[in-house]
């Protein structure tokens, strides 16, 4: 039996994670559910998974789960707040954590969770984006288990050799080929992407997900942002990531080796298997996603990327050769660039040119401590908070 904290359970990736745990309660026991201010949802959470603990960020929202919990004589400690997330994320009791709390907020209760040495299922590509070298460091201190949620780098983690040490030369890789499914715009004429609408770039064609990961797909900066992530988790140079769009999602990445070998791990585009597989490993268990049928795929595409149509993914990979804060800073702009395209307040094609301001404009510093990070991203924000205001829309 695991006993688990989802740090995010109401998000996608927290609500599938529910849904596996579900179908093996023989298996897996729920300690902690934490979100950020949906309380129904978490109260209806708590209902069926019976928690110890619950933790919202909203104190408004989390007032209100208090007096529903207190209605219903269900036996959950209600708190608030960052401190909190630390807490549910390092219990003794907790045997892994389920880091989904999308963007920067995620980062120090996932590093937390690292430090603690629990079995970490990394969902949350802030930790690794702006502090991985941090993180990855408390890892290996610690005895931590990492394993990662992302379709992608699950993919890649199933494909590398099963004693993969960080090694790539020694373990007789050559490349991580990154897929990505190009979004709702890979075949958009350039000039027409001006005036898109958030609804537009929301639809992804293949996955199901969050309206701020929806609009990194559709501008290449959620493959960018992998692209830093590979590097932290598999010890790879920018130069051995290579991404390559793949409209099917079918295969969710490659790892190719020295000897001509290409070995891919392939799927129905459900984000329940990766979630399963790491739950499990070594082992696995059944997810509740259907048997991939290839006769009805029938075929597999594959396509450079567009650089001029998605120049997101030059600047991430611009970042992640920069190094120190830099990724920080791309990260922090992002966000900022993204919410003022989901209000309206700025064009979709100008997310690129706002994070390449900031980018230019805040000066770089070398990662020492938690802290420059935090230092960095609060820079970054001022910048692209203040190229929003003189360039609303």
């Amino acid at each position: 039996m695991q006993n688990i904290t989802v740090l995010g359970s109401t998000g996608s990736i927290g609500k599938s994670t529910l849904d596996v745990v579900a179908r093996h309660p023989d298996r897996y026991r729920i300690i902690a559910l934490t979100a950020n201010r949906q309380d129904e949802l978490l109260f209806e959470q708590c209902r069926q998974f019976r928690p110890h603990f619950a933790v919202l960020l909203d104190e408004a929202a989390a007032e209100r789960l208090r007096k529903r919990i207190a209605a219903t004589g269900l036996d959950v400690e209600v708190s608030c707040g960052n401190d909190a997330l630390v807490k549910v994320a390092t219990l003794p009791e907790v045997d892994a954590v389920m880091a989904a709390i999308v963007g920067a907020a995620g980062m120090r209760p996932t590093l937390a969770a690292a430090e603690a040495g629990k079995k970490v299922l990394l969902a949350n590509k802030e930790t690794l984006v702006l502090a991985g070298h941090l993180f990855m460091d408390a890892v290996r201190r610690s005895g931590a288990v990492l394993l990662p949620i992302d379709s992608e780098h699950n993919a890649i983690f199933q494909s590398l050799p099963h004693d993969y040490a960080g090694n790539m030369m020694s373990s007789g890789v050559s490349k991580i080929l990154l897929t990505a499914s190009g979004g709702p715009f890979r075949n958009t004429p350039a000039p027409e992407l001006q005036n898109v609408t958030p609804e537009q770039a929301c639809a992804h064609p293949n996955w199901s997900m969050g309206r701020k990961i929806s609009v990194d797909s559709a501008s290449m900066m959620n493959k960018g942002l992998e692209v830093i992530e590979a590097h932290w988790l598999f010890n790879a140079a920018a130069d051995d990531i290579q991404v390559v769009v793949h409209p099917q999602s079918v295969i969710h990445s490659m790892v190719q080796y020295v000897d001509g070998s290409v070995i891919a791990q392939l799927g129905n585009p459900d984000m329940r298997t990766p979630i399963a597989y790491a739950l499990a490993w070594p082992e696995r268990i059944v997810s509740g996603v259907a048997p991939l049928d290839l006769f009805a795929i029938a075929k597999l595409d594959f396509v450079a990327p567009d650089l001029d149509r998605f120049p997101c993914l030059t600047l991430a990979y611009q970042a992640l050769r920069a190094g120190g804060t830099v990724p920080a800073l791309l990260n922090a702009a992002n966000e900022v660039a993204v919410d003022a395209f989901l209000n309206r307040r700025i064009a979709f094609l100008d997310i690129p040119r706002l994070i390449a301001s900031v980018m230019e404009a805040v000066p770089r510093a070398e990662v020492r401590r938690l802290q420059d990070v935090l230092d960095a991203d609060a820079a970054a924000r001022i910048a692209a908070q203040a190229w929003v205001g003189q360039n609303t829309k």
